[in-house]
């Protein structure tokens, strides 16, 4: 899902007061950024990101990453998205179908609850990816 690979990718390069842009989020993740700014802003608007105004402005997260589970990301991805209201039916798809994705959403949701951003973290430390160094402050006058 599109929302986890912004808010890992956002963890993953930006700092405690440095920031990302939705221009590099975008690019690293081969995403038009017009198209991620609805996803940005509710991402926003639940306090799992930070928005920063200005030259320097950018993204960060909006709490500990210990503190963002996955199945917080994606409840504010659904809710943002627009689901069509038109789709199969017949009994089968009633009786079978919905039903089997009901099923395998509520796991998926169970499991989702477990993990956090740091999680994914530790997998990246763990695959051999480092983060990148923070860029020194300069000053100019």
């Amino acid at each position: 899902m599109v929302a986890i690979s912004v808010m890992l990718d956002v963890a993953f390069h930006s700092g405690r007061s440095a920031t990302v842009s939705a221009a590099d989020i975008a690019s690293r993740l081969g995403l038009a950024r017009r198209g991620m700014e609805p996803l940005l802003q509710g991402l926003s608007r639940a306090g799992l990101l930070e928005s920063v105004r200005g030259p320097r402005g950018g993204y960060r997260l909006g709490r500990n990453r210990r503190d963002i589970g996955l199945s917080d990301i994606i409840a504010v991805a659904t809710a943002e998205d627009v689901e069509p209201s038109d789709g199969p039916a017949g009994q089968l798809q009633a009786l079978v179908v919905d039903r089997l994705w009901n099923e395998l959403d509520q796991a998926a949701t169970r499991h989702l609850g477990t993990l956090t951003l740091d999680d994914l973290m530790r997998q990246a430390a763990a695959a051999g990816l480092r983060r990148p160094a923070a860029e020194p402050i300069v000053f100019a006058i």
